[in-house]
């Protein structure tokens, strides 16, 4: 798998970038448009980069001050079927599902901590769902409710803005999943007394024995245990760029269900349904910030070394 980069160069770097790719063992197909460029002003340069060493060709163009004077756009194409794309995979160290881009770490992180429109949209339907499942006792809507949730994002956000040291993005997601939680509580409590006025809700719907749904107002170890094994798994997705595996990690964790079950709790007022929610969700979201900074502290220091290694260590034969 190979990562392409298309750059544009101002003149006074057009040399030394094409001169750094044309040096680089993990770079095949190097286009030069001279002149191409009409805003900013300079030439087009595109190349194919083994996937596993395109952190390393971007600190190099970083070091150029290329992020600064002209630009730096990297997409991964769906197919690349020649032969020196296999080349370059077997001389590149690695494996290229293993490889981190951190400017993409970065970017999904920064995009997470946006507070779109759509954002509060889904997350309030996803509590809202969540308050239905608890209604019915339905756990197969509760599954339903994590899958829409959206707060993973500003939550791995959190994480990312600690191990980048980036303090702004850390302030930006813990104010985006504090008040995005509010909101969508304030919301479907709303809706619940709604609920109440035609007869819908009441309290002994809500404090009724539930076999499948009462696990998310009774936490215990498991849940900020389930909180760092979600927390790990999704950190390591997002650095990986792995979307397929984010939907296992929304299935995992119980904060969606907690706010739908927080908002029904004080719509009936019943103060053990609010104190259970409040505990789960604080579990939850402790354990995947938590899991989420040292994994991605650990991806961030040791993982270069392991995946370099990954065959000799792991005997995978290729």
């Amino acid at each position: 798998m190979l990562a392409h980069f298309r750059l544009t160069v101002p003149t006074s770097l057009a040399v030394d970038v094409r001169d750094l790719l044309l040096g680089h063992d993990h770079v095949t197909n190097v286009t030069v448009q001279p002149g191409a460029v009409v805003r900013p002003a300079g030439d087009l340069v595109e190349a194919d980069v083994a996937r596993e060493s395109s952190g390393a060709l971007m600190d190099d163009l970083r070091r150029l001050g290329l992020h600064e004077t002209g630009g730096i756009v990297i997409t991964s194409p769906t197919g690349t079927p020649f032969a020196a794309a296999d080349a370059l995979e077997d001389l590149a160290p690695g494996h290229p599902d293993d490889a981190v881009i951190w400017d993409a770490v970065e970017d999904n992180a920064e995009a997470g901590a946006v507070p779109t429109l759509s954002y509060h949209l889904f997350l309030v339907i996803a509590v809202a769902l969540a308050a239905i499942a608890v209604l019915t006792d339905s756990a197969v809507l509760v599954v339903g409710a994590m899958v829409v949730g959206p707060e993973f994002g500003p939550i791995t956000a959190i994480s990312a803005g600690i191990v980048l040291g980036r303090p702004g993005l850390l302030l930006r997601s813990l104010r985006l999943v504090v008040f995005s939680f509010v909101l969508a509580v304030l919301v479907v409590t709303a809706l619940s007394l709604a609920g109440t006025a035609v007869g819908w809700v009441d309290e002994e719907l809500v404090t009724r024995p539930r076999p499948n749904t009462g696990f998310i107002f009774a936490p215990d170890h498991w849940s900020f245990v389930v909180g760092v094994l979600a927390g790990a798994a999704g950190a390591l997705a997002v650095a990986l760029q792995r979307a397929s595996t984010m939907v296992g990690v929304f299935i995992s964790v119980t904060t969606v269900p907690a706010l739908g079950n927080l908002a029904l709790g004080v719509a009936v007022w019943e103060r053990d349904e609010v104190l259970g929610s409040l505990a789960q969700l604080g579990l939850n979201v402790a354990g995947m910030v938590v899991s989420g900074v040292v994994v991605l502290l650990l991806v961030r220091t040791a993982w270069p070394w392991l995946a370099a290694r990954s065959d000799r260590i792991f005997g995978v034969v290729t």
